[in-house]
């Protein structure tokens, strides 16, 4: 069983408590959604612009990292069009039967998320593509010899769809999106204004300086951002008086092994194995996956993205390798290495 990390950008809170939290935590309108400006600009555009027109809005597609807020940035559209919203995933949705159930449920100017989309079946895909580009939904009726499709009308819906992995998209299913955005990890000062905003709606006081740590170690991430602020305001209930200050944090942090780069205990080790086993030799993704007893998808979608952004890590033609700054920031020089042996 993998170990959790409270680093990690998947949404792994369990406790219905904590969902609560999350919920509540999670921005309404575009005036309370804090960074993403120029998506933000033009998914208004495009709504002032159905709305004028008294039409739905052409089907959306966001991508990005995890933890980003590609979910709560559909239910923010659903908001400001005034639209129903209904929340589903793609593993969720096995047979074309599921698919069916669910399209013709929907009223018109409804929302259906779909989360990890990329994961839908071939079967599934299909169904949608004249679901999505017709507003008909073709099924089969009866079984053998005597079966016959059957074409029936759906009202006027808009998909938006969310993935972590664009390319794993099938083309098709694709170019049937009007709106496709990258969402961007956030800015320190984004960061910062989302703590704040969090530690007031969950009633704690938090200092600005304190604030500021958390923002530098959330990997620039806001789920991460208030996982760990939830987790130093446990800290300062229990050590303290409550308050989160300079002190409260880094003593949290320190607990939660994250350092001063938002790095946790898994994140230094991959970068530590790299560079004993291979320095600044590339290594290839399934090698790090069998260094580290972490999956090849693991490592792509959880570790790598920020190391990336943050220039400790870096992709070549022949695999993955570590930068310099990865071994001024571990405190390693390359006699600690074995690019020598490689």
């Amino acid at each position: 069983m993998a170990i959790q990390r409270i680093v990690d950008t998947s949404d792994h809170e369990d406790d219905n408590d904590e969902k609560v939290i999350e919920i509540s935590l999670r921005p309404a309108t575009f005036a309370e959604y804090v960074g993403q400006e120029r998506l933000k600009t033009n998914l208004q555009l495009a709504i002032d612009a159905a709305k004028k027109r008294n039409e739905p809005l052409d089907h959306i597609l966001l991508y990005g990292p995890p933890g980003l807020g590609k979910t709560t940035m559909a239910t923010v559209i659903a908001n400001e069009m005034g639209a129903a919203i209904r929340v589903t995933a793609g593993p969720a949705i096995e047979r074309a039967a599921d698919l069916a159930s669910i399209l013709t449920s929907l009223q018109d100017g409804d929302i259906l998320f779909i989360d990890e989309i990329h994961r839908l079946s071939r079967t599934v895909e299909e169904v949608l593509y004249a679901a999505m580009e017709d507003y008909k939904l073709d099924i089969m009726i009866g079984k053998g010899p005597g079966a016959r499709s059957v074409r029936l009308d759906l009202p006027k819906f808009t998909i938006i769809g969310a993935t972590t992995r664009t390319g794993a998209l099938a083309a098709p299913l694709r170019d049937r999106f009007g709106h496709i955005y990258r969402l961007e990890f956030y800015s320190h000062d984004e960061i910062g204004s989302i703590i704040s905003r969090a530690s007031s709606i969950l009633g704690t006081t938090i200092h600005p300086e304190a604030a500021e740590i958390l923002s530098t170690r959330a990997r620039l991430t806001p789920r991460i951002a208030n996982r760990l602020l939830k987790r130093v305001r446990d800290y300062a209930d229990v050590n303290g008086d409550g308050i989160i200050d300079t002190v409260i944090t880094t003593k949290a942090l320190g607990l939660l092994e994250v350092d001063e780069l938002g790095l946790d205990a898994g994140d230094r080790n991959l970068l530590e194995r790299m560079i004993e086993m291979y320095g600044m030799n590339p290594v290839g993704l399934n090698t790090l996956a069998a260094l580290t007893g972490d999956e090849s998808s693991t490592i792509e979608d959880f570790y790598e993205p920020y190391l990336l952004q943050i220039g400790l890590l870096e992709r070549t033609p022949r695999g993955r390798r570590v930068t310099m700054r990865a071994y001024t920031h571990l405190g390693k020089s390359h006699s600690d290495d074995a690019s020598d042996l490689v």
